[in-house]
């Protein structure tokens, strides 16, 4: 027999009492979110400034998040998480691997500006000191970055001197076997280089088969030895690379202890391995998407290296995974964020330095195409005390993070700057007709003209590449409408040129800043 529920104490107030009251409701929740934003805007440190936290997750693709509607739920966490967030699904990084996107992240300028355009490569000197970390310098914020990437470590190095707080790579590595940063701590970029040189194979002229055979295979043991003693936990072995191996649970505990403790204002800039390969999730998340079907593969491409389906797909699947392991550890962070109460008083920005490929015969990131896969980033903001979520479809770019923040802290945006203020963000409106860009040019020098490179421009619905100095695919256009062919299968270009001469126009009017510098 069912139970009547026991009569609510409703403290005398009757039922019309109640319908009244309620008809408040709507002004109570506008004053609660005005309120927050005031906190946000004066309880955030001694200047009044808000914090600002940015979390970059190193290789990871919107296309294989569930935010995005990925068919496989790689995202729960951030899913949840997102509901009172503002969510940009048309985002794109300025490059399509660490070095070009993430300094067009830190300076809010594109890789033909900068010039860091290969792997470890660095920006002009005179963007040393137009970081975002150089641009907060006399606004009472205290400026911390840390990246588990090798390659990323040598932005920030260049940046250090406008940074409070830099701690080396290896601080969170449960394995590290890499010299460059313990030896020549403030000359990291060439010793990096040095190092490489040293245990380089012999069959190059500057290699070493002296030192490469055997450091190769004590480096190999270390890291198995490393890799045995968390097999339990971690199946496929630890997640890292370059010599180094890392638990992005450390990194979360850490994260939380100097978010705890550092001054505020603060500006953290935070830049996780994984999802990069090697694909290593831990135990509880091996397999998880077994009993899913692979993507329907994709034509090859003319500039492919010719990696097979099903390598793809099972490498798809394992990168998959290590995107839900990330996701748990993230929720982990969010959970912190909101107890704490920085929620309230914190723009957080979560995006990646580039994506990652699983389709027409190309596997990873160093490759020279632009596909969506491989520069099509995630960019969530949550602004202090933010409680409804919105959606932005308009194209925006990682160089946009520059302004974006500039705006946050009320610092002019320098003219020089290549990016605009994130539409939505502190009631910014979109710019329709706007294009934002992407480049791979590791083929041509840092100083002279980018001959050798590919370049994309996507404006609304529709994106422009055009591969330059590539053998036979040379000065070639491709066309997508992204509505239509969200996943670029038909290239309209070559019987429909004339629906591309207004972005070729925007792509020609950036040549002159891809010739040789003076």
């Amino acid at each position: 027999m069912l139970s009547t529920p026991a009569p609510r104490d409703t403290g005398g107030l009757t039922r019309r009492d109640l319908l009244k009251l309620a008809a408040f409701l709507p002004f109570l929740e506008a004053g609660r979110q005005l309120a927050a934003k005031r906190m946000a805007s004066t309880a955030a440190g001694p200047s009044g400034q808000p914090n600002i936290l940015v979390l970059v997750f190193d290789t990871l693709s919107a296309s294989n998040l569930s935010l995005y509607g990925y068919p496989r739920r790689t995202t729960p966490e951030l899913d949840r998480c997102s509901e009172r967030a503002t969510v940009f699904h048309s985002h794109r990084s300025a490059g399509n691997f660490t070095t070009p996107g993430t300094a067009s992240l830190l300076t809010g300028v594109y890789p033909w500006s900068h010039r860091a355009l290969h792997i470890q490569g660095t920006v002009l000197d005179e963007y040393r000191d137009r970081s975002l970390f150089a641009l907060l310098a006399d606004r009472g914020y205290h400026r911390l970055a840390y990246t588990h990437n090798i390659v990323a470590a040598s932005l920030l190095d260049q940046f250090r001197h406008d940074l409070e707080t830099l701690p080396r790579v290896g601080d969170l590595a449960l394995m590290d076997l890499t010299y460059a940063e313990r030896l020549f701590p403030r000359d990291l970029t060439v010793a990096v280089h040095g190092e490489g040189v040293l245990t380089r194979r012999g069959d190059t002229p500057s290699g070493s088969l002296f030192l490469y055979h055997p450091l190769s295979l004590l480096g190999a043991r270390l890291l198995r030895r490393s890799d045995d003693r968390h097999r339990e936990r971690f199946p496929r072995g630890l997640p890292g690379a370059h010599d180094l191996r890392f638990l992005l649970e450390d990194a979360v505990d850490w994260t939380i202890e100097q978010l705890s403790t550092m001054p505020q204002p603060f500006l953290a800039y935070l830049h996780y391995l994984p999802p990069h390969d090697p694909y290593r999730p831990r135990r509880e998340f091996v397999g998880i998407f077994d009993d899913r079907p692979d993507p329907a593969p994709k034509p090859s491409h003319p500039l492919s290296d010719g990696t097979s389906t099903e390598f793809l797909n099972t490498e798809r699947r394992r990168y998959d995974e290590t995107i839900a392991y990330v996701d748990g550890e993230l929720g982990r962070l969010f959970r912190f964020l909101t107890s704490s109460g920085l929620l309230d008083t914190t723009y957080v920005i979560l995006t990646s330095d580039h994506g990652e490929m699983f389709e027409r015969g190309i596997w990873n990131h160093i490759t020279p195409v632009l596909f969506d896969p491989v520069i099509r980033v995630p960019l969530i903001v949550w602004e202090p005390g933010q409680r409804v979520g919105r959606n932005v479809h308009t194209p925006t770019s990682s160089v946009d993070i520059v302004p974006t923040v500039l705006r946050i802290a009320d610092v002019p945006i320098p003219d020089w700057c290549e990016g605009q203020v994130l539409p939505s963000i502190l009631g910014e409106p979109p710019t329709p007709e706007r294009g934002v860009y992407c480049m791979e040019a590791k083929g041509s020098p840092k100083l002279g003209a980018l001959d050798v490179r590919s370049t994309a421009v996507i404006s609304g619905r529709t994106k422009l590449v055009h591969y330059l100095g590539y053998g036979a695919y040379d000065d070639v256009y491709e066309l997508y409408d992204l509505e239509e062919d969200p996943e670029e299968l038909v290239d309209l270009y070559p019987a429909r040129p004339g629906i591309a001469v207004d972005l070729v126009e925007m792509l020609s009017t950036q040549q002159v800043k891809m010739g040789a510098l003076p």
